[in-house]
């Protein structure tokens, strides 16, 4: 399904009754009402990212609700959308913290293709209506996710936004791994410390110190 090695790390979940029924059902939404991403982009994170090739996680809620704006990442958008206001403020922390001035645009493919794993918990959404595949079964699947990236061997670098994310660090238990965790970077909670939590350098700072390439955030 993904073309890399995320197929065979998931191989177990692709072949178990209890996806196949789950999967039939996301399936017949795509047919019934408008799903956000595109069918052929759900698993763009995985297909960008590879097993082998992750250093960084970055979790997000569920995809962006509106037209044209959601292709499998969390926090990006396809380029030619007007780029929407938590990741303005991931930029504008981007650039506090590193410099790095603000993209024209809020595709976050380069820093999927650089290892940083941008990982919806749920991987799709009824049209404008957030959160609305929630409890459909998506948890499951990326809660494997990140338990199979916490049984690697190299240290991974795992950034949670938000309570809803900070929910998924039970979930990493190895200590060769870091965890940097704020509010989330949405325009409602980033003053309340998003800005100014340094997530991007103390990201590299880490892979640096465990001789690890760091991640070009341009």
């Amino acid at each position: 399904m993904i073309g890399n090695d995320w197929d065979e790390k998931l191989s177990i979940i692709w072949h178990s009754e209890g996806f196949k029924k789950f999967y039939h059902i996301v399936e017949e939404e795509y047919k019934n009402k408008t799903i956000f991403p595109p069918k052929d982009h759900i698993f763009d994170a995985l297909k960008l990212t590879p097993y082998k090739d992750t250093r960084v996680v970055i979790v997000g809620q569920d995809p962006y609700h509106g037209v044209g704006e959601a292709h499998g990442l969390s926090f990006s958008v396809q380029k030619g959308v007007k780029v929407p206001p938590s990741l303005q403020n991931i930029y504008k922390e981007l650039y506090d913290d590193l410099g790095i001035p603000p993209k024209n645009d809020g595709d976050l493919t380069n820093w999927a293709k650089n290892g940083v794993l941008l990982l919806n918990s749920v991987l799709t959404v009824v049209k404008d209506t957030p959160a609305s595949h929630r409890k459909l079964g998506w948890e499951r699947l990326t809660d494997y996710i990140i338990k199979l990236l916490n049984e690697k061997e190299e240290p991974v670098v795992f950034i949670l936004w938000g309570n809803f994310a900070k929910e998924k660090a039970v979930l990493i238990t190895n200590p060769k791994h870091l965890i940097i965790t704020s509010p989330h970077p949405s325009p409602f909670s980033a003053r309340y410390g998003f800005f100014g939590s340094r997530p991007f350098s103390k990201t590299n700072e880490f892979l640096k110190k465990n001789g690890l390439k760091e991640i070009d955030w341009s």
